[in-house]
């Protein structure tokens, strides 16, 4: 049986220089081009891997989080691994995790679980350093964003919180558990320009994921949170959260219309996937994505995406590669349409 373990490293920048965010952004979403042929460490042999080191880029709690436990235990029950050993790395947004996995070049033993806050992180970053490509492996999910607030607040409707908004857009503060181009900064400030306002204007606060968001909205230290529903689900369950609105395309929960049931035309998804180092063998590559792919089609994995009310949006490999080139594009253009860069 697979043995899971964690761990927790809190870094303020990244081990090496800070990541130069155009380059980054580029690098980030290439494939890797074929490394020397044959494979390391058994790789290949059809049995069990030794280890399996998994990197999440935020603090527990978080939906990265959320995702790499639910694939390790997944992978647990497939018994790929003999272990799988799971390592939150803090700092940067995700480029700190990030640097990481680009250090260890030609790693056949690590993934990283990433996503659109990632990307977003990475597009604040700058320095003259151009990292080598990592391996986009496969996109696992995709979910909508919830707007929370604490039990006792007096806004009640996405109406109101544009309301308040509209008359004083200072006087509220946002809090999300992403930096600045993630999706719980890129969702709030897309609504607040659909709504007509300036984003610029917007006050909105970063914590390192959804743990820490969550306890600042129950403590009063934010008037609204913005998070994946699936961090929040349990506070939302109790009753210390209450969920305006969601922002897919689908209803959530009676009482959780869509901001487009609510009047408000947008619709908005976050996203999670896999990477590998740059530099691993294309037979490793090939192995890996396999692997997911079978992870993918367990029961464990099926039963994770229920639970936490993730959308399946499976895509590996070249297509993923493709994906990451649309959204690296995409947060860049939609920063500079905000007025954010």
């Amino acid at each position: 049986m697979t043995a899971v373990t964690w761990r927790v490293e809190a870094t303020l920048r990244p081990h090496g220089p800070i990541l130069d965010r155009r380059r980054l952004l580029a690098s980030a979403v290439a494939v890797a081009s074929a490394a020397v042929a044959g494979s390391s460490c058994g790789i290949a042999n059809g049995g069990a891997d030794r280890l399996l080191r998994m990197l999440i880029p935020h603090s527990p709690g978080g939906g990265y989080d959320l995702t790499g436990r639910a694939a390790a235990k997944a992978l647990e029950a497939g018994e790929k691994f003999d272990a799988v050993e799971i390592t939150n790395v803090l700092g940067g947004g995700g480029t700190v995790a990030l640097q990481r996995l680009l250090d260890e070049e030609g790693a056949e033993d690590l993934v990283l679980v990433m996503g659109l806050g990632v990307l977003g992180a990475v597009h604040a970053r700058t320095s003259d350093v151009t990292p080598p490509a990592v391996t986009p492996i496969a996109r696992l999910v995709e979910e909508q964003e919830g707007i929370l607030v604490p039990a006792h607040s007096p806004l009640r409707t996405v109406d109101d919180l544009v309301a308040a908004w509209r008359r004083s857009p200072r006087s509220v503060t946002v809090g999300g558990g992403s930096t600045v181009g993630g999706p719980d900064h890129l969702f709030p400030m897309r609504l607040a320009a659909e709504v007509g306002i300036e984003p610029r204007r917007v006050a909105y606060r970063s914590f390192a994921g959804g743990g820490p968001l969550t306890s600042a909205l129950i403590g009063g230290e934010v008037d609204v949170g913005v998070s994946s529903l699936g961090e929040v689900e349990g506070q939302v369950r109790e009753g210390a959260l209450r969920l305006l609105a969601v922002s897919g395309r689908d209803r959530h929960r009676p009482g959780a219309p869509t901001l487009t049931q609510s009047g408000i035309d947008l619709v908005f998804t976050n996203w999670r996937g896999v990477l590998a180092p740059p530099g691993i063998s294309e037979g490793h590559r090939q192995h890996l994505i396999e692997t997911v792919t079978a992870m993918h089609a367990s029961d464990e994995w099926q039963a994770a995406l229920a639970r936490n009310g993730w959308r399946d949006n499976f895509a590996t490999g070249d297509e993923f590669a493709g994906f990451l080139r649309e959204q690296a594009t995409d947060v860049d253009r939609t920063l500079r349409e905000l007025g954010l860069t």
